[in-house]
């Protein structure tokens, strides 16, 4: 398998001359495509900053990023907007749902922005709208869906332009364990099926025993990872909080 993400000594400092912060401390690490990864450690470890620059949102101090093939982080503003539009999918927790939209509306419009055909348009998104169980909300707004069903709304735009990279931050966060479990069954069905490939950041253990790998991230530095294999995700689960509990802090530390 080819890499999707690498990135090469990636550290990002905060504040200028006596008042300095380094929140990412001589990072590497490399995601091949079709890998589903979590990364995980204690509050201010670093892990949003973190995915932050690897998905073009900030820019490192030192360091370089490649992203299927093409290095990234010395791309000017216009060309990163291009990338990111072709190249990346995102899924937030709060959703970036637009209300005046149908959940339809808000799927397809990446698609819109890129001129994509209507036939191919609507080929896709009953193709997506299947696969992630949302068929019979598409005609609905999002203030009239669950907290569950906006999330799978937000994971089917983000992945319905096909991206290279799928970008994760606390997707679970929102949502009851009933909502969570089914949008990490999702992800975990797109990254077997369609061999998408995913950058999750997550506190919950629960959430991460779903990836195939997780990295463990302590003072802006990587502390450990933990790869599934045959694994059974009951005992994944434990060993992921396992390793949580050797980073140190409570569980009031971790979220």
């Amino acid at each position: 398998m080819k890499a999707m993400l690498q990135a090469q000594h990636v550290k990002k400092v905060f504040g200028q001359k006596g008042n300095v912060f380094t929140a990412l401390d001589d990072i590497d690490l490399e995601i091949k495509e079709g890998e589903f990864v979590g990364v995980m450690g204690p509050s201010g470890s670093g892990k949003t900053t973190l995915l932050n620059i690897l998905s073009t949102i900030d820019q490192p101090t030192a360091g370089s990023i490649f992203i299927d093939g093409s290095r990234i982080d010395n791309l000017k503003e216009d060309q990163l907007s291009s990338f990111r539009r072709n190249k990346l999918g995102f899924i937030f927790q709060d959703y970036n749902l637009l209300d005046t939209l149908t959940i339809e509306e808000n799927i397809v419009l990446p698609l819109a922005l890129a001129k994509v055909s209507a036939k191919e348009i609507d080929r896709r998104v009953k193709n997506i709208a299947h696969k992630i169980g949302i068929e019979e909300i598409l005609a609905k707004f999002p203030y009239q869906v669950s907290g569950g069903q906006k999330q799978r709304t937000a994971a089917s735009r983000a992945i319905i332009a096909g991206p290279s990279l799928i970008f994760a931050d606390e997707p679970t966060g929102a949502l009851d364990s009933k909502s969570a479990t089914a949008l990490l069954q999702s992800l975990s069905q797109l990254n077997e099926r369609e061999h998408a490939t995913i950058m999750m950041v997550t506190h919950d253990a629960f959430a991460a025993s779903f990836c195939s790998r997780v990295l463990f991230i302590k003072d802006g530095a990587m502390f450990t990872e933990l790869v599934k294999g045959q694994t059974s995700r009951k005992d994944y689960f434990q060993k992921i909080l396992d390793v949580l509990s050797a980073l140190g802090g409570g569980m009031d530390d971790l979220i």
